[in-house]
């Protein structure tokens, strides 16, 4: 059976804080996930992360072209649905957006670190139960953590681009870089799906959980990636059929 045990980090190193570990996260994931599964501290990242996100949302959700870019994205998300709005399902939403600039923040505040635990508990059970790993669920969650300042990022991107096209659609989705596929069609509603800070994100995640468990980060990656166009796929047929 592959030996499992994370990586220590020598003592001599000492422990990177919190920017560093921010900053490694970016530019040297390997020896930065080899220093979290060491010492998976995760409060800190996570902080910074969730704030930084519904912050970005809180701005621009309280501006008009916001407020406009987030009624539209509802509607046509809605309608792609096959789902018929009414005059009364129009004020409803449009009531519901002039709150959103707190819901939206309170969300992410709530939603990433709710996210983050679920997936960290199924990477776990995978990874312990199915593959004889023997890391601990806080160490697989800070792996995650650590991770999702590649999330914080791409708000911090996205966000001013949003402002300036005046929609939520995602800036950096492939169907940006293929602007001739039908919006409608179900390839469009794929790559509206796939966004390429989601494929560095997962990467990471790889990386992590490979340093972590002692393991080869490519066959890790492939599996999330499957994973991960699985369920996209799902959901843009469903779209497309409901459509």
């Amino acid at each position: 059976m592959t030996q499992t045990t994370p990586a220590a980090v020598p003592a001599e190193a000492g422990s990177k804080g919190l920017f560093s570990r921010i900053v490694g996260v970016f530019f040297s994931p390997r020896a930065t996930y080899a220093e979290v599964a060491a010492r998976p501290r995760w409060f800190g990242v996570l902080a910074c992360t969730s704030l930084i996100v519904a912050g970005g949302f809180f701005v621009l959700l309280s501006t008009e072209v916001g407020k406009q870019a987030a009624f539209d994205q509802q509607t046509q998300v809605i309608e792609s649905f096959g789902v018929k709005l009414d005059d009364a399902a129009y004020a409803r939403m449009e009531a519901g957006i002039e709150r959103a600039r707190f819901t939206t923040p309170i969300g992410q505040l709530i939603g990433i670190p709710l996210v983050l635990a679920v997936v960290a508990g199924i990477l776990l059970g995978i990874f312990n139960a199915l593959m004889g790993g023997d890391a601990t669920y806080k160490q697989v969650f800070a792996i995650l953590a650590h991770s999702s300042v590649i999330a914080a990022l791409q708000n911090v991107f996205a966000i001013p681009l949003d402002y300036v096209r005046e929609t939520l659609s995602s800036p950096t989705s492939l169907q940006v870089l293929l602007p001739f596929i039908d919006d409608a069609s179900f390839p469009g509603r794929l790559f509206s799906s796939i966004d390429l800070f989601q494929i560095w994100s997962t990467v990471s995640i790889a990386i992590g959980l490979g340093v972590l468990y002692k393991r080869r980060t490519a066959p890790i990656a492939i599996s999330l990636f499957v994973v991960y166009f699985v369920i996209v796929a799902a959901v843009a047929a469903i779209r497309t059929a409901l459509s």
